[in-house]
């Protein structure tokens, strides 16, 4: 199973980051499952690659250390294909939605730690 995490801090108001990152991860083309005020669960649109290639992305809102100003974000993205290569589709993906976030217009990204 391939997987890979990255956190952020971002100056964004913790009220505000939801429905930004909702908008974010659909035009990624990944598909929102479930949300709740901290937590959201979006996965890759069936179709272009197979089912054991399919990411699925989770984004975890720390509320508890957040201001006014600055929020915490982790994201998991994983899928069940084996990591036999370094550039596999899950990686392409993690690069792809973690370029999204640092890059928005919407935020100032503050920190990203890739792990």
């Amino acid at each position: 199973m391939a997987r890979y995490t990255c956190s952020f801090t971002i100056s964004i108001p913790i009220d505000h980051l939801q429905p930004l990152l909702l908008d974010l991860l659909q035009d990624c083309d990944l598909e929102i499952q479930y949300y709740n005020p901290d937590y959201i669960l979006a996965r890759e649109i069936p179709g272009s690659v197979s089912f054991s290639k399919l990411v699925k992305v989770e984004v975890f809102i720390d509320k508890s250390t957040a201001t006014e100003t600055e929020t915490r974000m982790s994201i998991v993205i994983k899928n069940e294909e084996l990591p036999l290569q370094v550039y596999n589709h899950c990686r392409q993906m993690f690069e792809f939605v973690k370029q999204a976030i640092e890059e928005s217009r919407h935020w100032h990204l503050i920190e990203s730690l890739a792990g």
